[in-house]
């Protein structure tokens, strides 16, 4: 009988010990995981472009999640308009930025290329990646026998969006004309190849056909001294709220140094001589050690007046790259850019009147 006592306390305890299965309080839900929201244009090359960002961010941080916000901006919504005519790179930018300053989004992949030099209030480069081929490329209807713009005949027609392209271009090859076309890549490529299209070439930015996958429609790289590239070229910037540190760590893995410094220099530039992306200023820069060499030229709107400037200097942080854009902006203008560049905007003051 004691026996059969003591088993029935010993069951009694074990009971107030290990609660039946039954019984037991649930299991904690897992904790939702973070979700970063990235905002991009929804043009194919700027999801593709974004896409890239999303796949370096996973990687960097595999206990977040990524989402992709993408909207249609002002400038893709005019695709017929010459881009000199009705604006300047905000069109593509300022929608986003207040999805971003409204906490709709955490941050916003840009072809550098395509951000103004002044960013809105609030709002700062988070992060700049490692380029792709910044220069410009000839691309020729397909078929064509020709491989160069020099042996294309007289009065042939380029497409391009590009002042800073056509005037440059005009300069060198004034046997040739030049012809505004809008649209993204895959629209402009079709206008290219259609047999009865005016145009017998267009020129594109290299970068965007790589990242797109039609590299092979590159016929032949430009590049100095026929044709600097635009201020940024072949750069991913990512634009993010001032003081966002979480944004901002997140953003530090992939941050290019070499690649920032360069394009932190060319913005300088571009910002110190007041230019948006309808003024012709053609920039090149290339790396020797720590010295940062930049090419850079402005041309009139017909080619007919160019002013060029080289300059090198040791850049090692974002104040003497930025010093060494205003001191290459400096050399332009003692050069004579400054009258190119007050009747460039007076002409865009008459067209706008």
């Amino acid at each position: 009988m004691a026996s059969y006592l003591l088993l029935r306390a010993h069951h009694a305890l074990m009971s107030t010990l290990t609660p039946d299965s039954s019984t037991a309080a649930p299991a904690p839900a897992p904790t939702p995981r973070r979700t970063i929201r990235i905002g991009s244009r929804k043009s194919k090359l700027a999801l593709i472009q974004t896409e890239l960002v999303r796949s370096l961010l996973i990687a960097a941080h595999p206990h977040l999640d990524f989402e992709i916000v993408s909207m249609t901006t002002t400038g893709d919504n005019n695709q017929t308009k010459p881009l000199h005519s009705f604006g300047a790179k905000a069109l593509w930018t300022h929608e986003l930025e207040e999805l971003l300053l409204d906490g709709r989004v955490d941050m916003i992949v840009h072809s550098l290329k395509d951000m103004p030099t002044q960013l809105p209030h609030h709002c700062t480069l988070g992060a700049i990646l490692p380029r792709e081929d910044p220069r410009d490329a000839l691309v020729m209807k397909a078929p064509s026998p020709h491989s160069t713009l020099a042996s294309l005949p007289a009065g042939s027609t380029i497409g391009t969006s590009s002042v800073r392209r056509s005037a440059q271009l005009a300069r060198r090859y004034p046997h040739l004309t030049f012809q505004d076309v809008r649209g993204n890549v895959g629209t402009r490529l079709s206008k290219l190849d259609d047999p009865d299209s005016p145009y017998a070439a267009l020129i594109l930015a290299s970068a965007g056909l790589i990242r797109l996958g039609l590299s092979h429609r590159i016929t032949a790289p430009l590049e100095s001294p026929v044709l600097l590239h635009a201020v940024g070229q072949g750069a991913l910037g990512i634009e993010a709220r001032e003081g966002d540190d979480e944004v901002d760590a997140l953003l530090a893995p992939l941050r290019d140094e070499r690649t920032a410094l360069a394009c932190r220099a060319e913005r300088s530039l571009m910002r110190t001589l007041e230019g948006g992306c309808s003024v012709p200023i053609g920039v090149e820069t290339a790396w020797e050690g720590g010295v940062l060499r930049m090419k850079s030229v402005v041309v009139s709107l017909d080619g007919g007046e160019a002013v060029e400037f080289e300059g090198e200097m040791e850049v090692a942080g974002e104040e003497e790259a930025e010093e060494m854009g205003r001191v290459v902006a400096r050399g332009l203008v003692e050069r004579g850019a400054e009258e190119i560049l007050k009747k460039i905007n007076l002409n865009r003051e008459i067209v706008d009147a």
